[in-house]
């Protein structure tokens, strides 16, 4: 969609104003493991900018997201390509599948601020591991912002991440979707198949699709 240069500079400056509102609001958590998880909700806390600033004009959730899933892919294409080939090594290398291994065979659920996760060890040709969701932190950040009604687009930011870190991820579920979890299942050199219950959100990821196909 075309805005214009008027309204697409409102919408700047007022999506940098709603940021700025938010940031007070972003949890920060603390430990060694916990940086991946910041780095989540801070994109999630731009996202709701742009989508308050958005709806204040009588814009839809799909128009604000296909402007957020636009940057994300565009900033995911300045990420060091060596930076991102690491990444994709540590997710499944041996110490990786280890560690992963040991918390699967406790059966406990970890709790870090609002993220619960439980982990599965795969049989290596489905999947390598899954790392269930039963609650998000990115999702609570949402509903705390009063705009439940984007929640289940921000998961789709992983997308855009999936294809510039090489996550071969397939999620089927999300809690924003009304699911009981979110199942991340992962799969080295596998595809990236992510999709959403929600009709309008499931429409709008293959209108993107479609278009980048182009």
């Amino acid at each position: 969609m075309v805005y214009g240069v008027e309204l697409a500079a409102t919408l700047h400056q007022e999506a940098l104003r709603e940021h700025e509102k938010l940031i007070p609001d972003i949890p920060y958590l603390k430990g060694s493991l916990t940086g991946q998880l910041n780095s989540f909700l801070m994109i999630t806390a731009q996202e709701v900018a742009v989508w308050k600033a958005m709806k204040k004009h009588g814009l839809t959730p799909a128009e604000a997201w296909e402007i957020c899933h636009e940057a994300l892919t565009r900033r995911m294409k300045t990420f060091p390509k060596i930076k991102r080939w690491l990444l994709t090594q540590l997710m499944y290398s041996r110490l990786m599948k280890r560690r992963i291994k040991k918390r699967a065979e406790t059966n406990t659920h970890i709790r870090t601020g609002n993220f619960e996760v439980k982990y599965i060890i795969g049989d290596g040709i489905e999947f390598d591991y899954e790392v269930d969701y039963v609650a998000c932190g990115n999702y609570k950040f949402v509903l705390d912002q009063g705009v439940e009604e984007f929640a289940p687009y921000v998961c789709m930011s992983d997308i855009p991440l999936g294809k510039a870190l090489g996550w071969g991820l397939t999620r089927t579920e999300t809690l924003a979707d009304g699911c009981k979890q979110c199942d991340f299942r992962f799969k080295k050199g596998g595809d990236l198949r992510i999709s959403s219950k929600t009709p309008e959100v499931q429409a709008t990821i293959e209108r993107i699709a479609r278009k980048e196909a182009h």
